[in-house]
């Protein structure tokens, strides 16, 4: 395994000799792997250091979540250490704002590039960011453990990580409809029957 990048709770390796495999992994388990700006711009940079022998590339993330959203700390009057606050951003102009949230975006809209397939391995907790996250590649294979929810809209916010899009083309207008403006969670064996999951394993055999 060669590592590529290493920083702000992302880790970028290939995997095997011929260069094919890549896996991309998000390894802040402390903090179930709660995104923040840093870790988009990480993200980011993984979908640009993909080499070209790349035809595969899969998410996993360490620990007993996938990935527990945005991390809370981005809803305190600080915000996070050299980002702007929300409170910062509600005072932006509609075009600087756009400009912000297309910069995120950027660590949700690479893994459907038309030269690679990427696959998200799901476990416990995909929620808001997270579930976008999982939203944005290809496939989806979980563990038996996990669960997905659009929790953004009962935090009054939007979902604007790319995922609704993704999510409607899988389950449909009105289901999708019904799981972002509820934020209920989303089970495994759901998930699976409704399409949102291509496969469920147990948690032992996901890796």
């Amino acid at each position: 395994m060669t590592e590529l990048l290493h920083r702000d709770g992302v880790r970028l390796a290939l995997d095997g000799e011929d260069g094919t495999l890549a896996t991309v992994t998000l390894d802040h388990p402390a903090r179930r792997n709660a995104q923040s700006p840093a870790m988009w711009r990480a993200l980011a940079a993984a979908g640009r250091e993909l080499p070209g022998s790349v035809r595969v590339v899969v998410l996993r993330a360490e620990g007993k979540s996938f990935s527990a959203g945005l991390d809370r700390q981005a809803f305190t009057p600080e915000g996070f250490a050299d980002e702007p606050s929300f409170l910062e951003l509600a005072r932006y102009s509609d075009g600087d704002l756009d400009a912000v949230i297309a910069e995120y975006q950027e660590a949700f809209t690479w893994w459907r590039r038309n030269d690679i397939v990427s696959l998200a391995a799901v476990q416990g907790h995909a929620i808001g960011a997270g579930f976008q996250l999982a939203l944005a590649c290809d496939l989806r294979v979980c563990a038996d453990d996990a669960q997905f929810a659009m929790r953004e809209t009962s935090l009054g916010l939007v979902p604007d990580l790319t995922g609704t899009g993704p999510l409607v083309q899988l389950v449909g207008y009105a289901r999708a409809l019904e799981m972002c403006v509820t934020g209920r969670f989303v089970h495994a064996a759901e998930a699976e029957r409704v399409g949102l999951a291509n496969l469920v394993v147990s948690a032992a055999d996901l890796d």
